[in-house]
């Protein structure tokens, strides 16, 4: 039996695009003026040269060919290589709920539903642009929403987690209709100065309207049969920006206040911790792999993707059996799985299951097993 339902995603991709030669011409912009800068220093071996980065090398590393962003100026200047979002006046909505409310316009839209209609909104993302007033509050006066708010963050497992949160919700009587809403702004946090992740993140938004199944038409989204959680502390994932970052000068502005991550060992103690949690939830669920007809994983790494779906059904995933969107958007952090399934769901047919997966810091894993209905 179906305890809720997912009865419709909305997408907010910003317009703005940079290709992978358009982020290489800038990155080596910079390297190129950095190593002039520090000639000296470099010929004393004080400080090290920085080495240029290529196209090729980023597709092969990551699957990645381009990434939409909030802002692509600033961070294709070889002087900056870093977005430009000025802060807006208290008074007005901050980028976040402007991301929000766009792609909760496009969700409602497609439920059939009212922004009126919604009991409670979850912010669920990696980073939020403030730590109070909840930005999730912000966006619930944006639509008008009566009922509750909140944000969370479990890096990229937030959307999963956020739907697991509105599951509960529903079950436990305290709301009927809930919005899980993913406003990432990863260029944000990431440093476009180092050549092992300048390339990783874009920008984008994803919202899920989760309701309860009696107020579902039938035939319309999928049925949540159950959901599955999991955390295993590490550092390899990791970003040390923070409230307490102004008591110890001697850190601020540092890498380590950005993106920073150790991603071959993400990729080697991930990966079989990702396709095991996928296997005993299916068999919790009396499922087999040979029923799965789609699984929706976390967009961070091509080769990633490749090896968990190999695990989880034995063999290499068929096209459209683990679909990637990588190449267009880049890791957007916990929309990336939202954004595959949103996008890869329309040829499905009524009783096929997937499963929406997302991995990432903590280390985090959330699973979220559907059928359509």
């Amino acid at each position: 039996m179906s305890s809720a339902v997912i009865s419709a995603t909305g997408l907010f991709s910003p317009p703005s695009v940079i290709d992978n030669d358009e982020l290489v011409e800038a990155f080596n912009a910079y390297v190129e003026r950095h190593n002039e800068r520090n000639a000296a220093a470099i010929e004393r071996c004080e400080v090290e040269a920085l080495q240029p980065s290529s196209s090729a090398f980023i597709e092969k590393a990551s699957g990645i060919k381009r990434r939409h962003v909030m802002d692509k100026q600033g961070i294709l200047d070889p002087e900056r290589m870093k977005p430009s979002i000025p802060q807006r006046p208290n008074s007005n909505y901050g980028i976040q709920c402007e991301m929000a409310v766009k792609a909760t316009n496009q969700a409602l839209e497609r439920a059939g539903i009212r922004a009126q209609d919604l009991d409670a909104v979850v912010v669920a993302c990696s980073n939020l642009e403030r730590p109070y007033p909840a930005v999730a509050v912000e966006v619930q006066d944006a639509l008008g929403v009566e009922g509750f708010a909140y944000d969370m963050n479990v890096a990229c497992s937030s959307a999963t987690f956020g739907i697991q949160n509105a599951v509960d919700a529903i079950n436990n009587g305290h709301a009927r209709t809930v919005l899980v809403v993913n406003p990432e702004i990863c260029s944000a946090h990431l440093n476009f100065c180092d050549r092992d992740s300048h390339f990783i993140f874009g920008d984008a938004c994803t919202a899920i309207i989760v309701q309860h199944p009696d107020d579902v038409p039938a035939g319309r989204g999928f049925d949540v049969l159950g959901t599955r959680l999991k955390t295993r502390f590490s550092n390899n994932i990791r970003n040390n920006f923070g409230f307490l970052n102004r008591a110890d000068e001697s850190g601020m502005g540092q890498a380590d206040k950005l993106f920073v991550q150790e991603g071959r060992k993400v990729f080697k103690e991930v990966s079989p911790l990702v396709a095991e949690l996928i296997g005993e939830h299916l068999g919790a669920l009396g499922l087999g792999t040979d029923q799965l007809r789609r699984m929706w994983l976390h967009q961070a790494n091509l080769n990633m993707n490749e090896l968990i779906a190999k695990r989880v059904l034995g063999r290499d995933a068929e096209v459209g059996e683990a679909p990637v969107i990588l190449d267009e958007y880049a890791n957007t952090s916990s929309a990336g799985s939202i954004i595959a399934f949103d996008q890869y769901q329309a040829d499905l047919n009524s009783g096929d299951y997937g499963i929406i997966c997302s991995f990432g810091a903590g280390y985090s894993i959330g699973n979220v097993v559907v059928r359509k209905r």
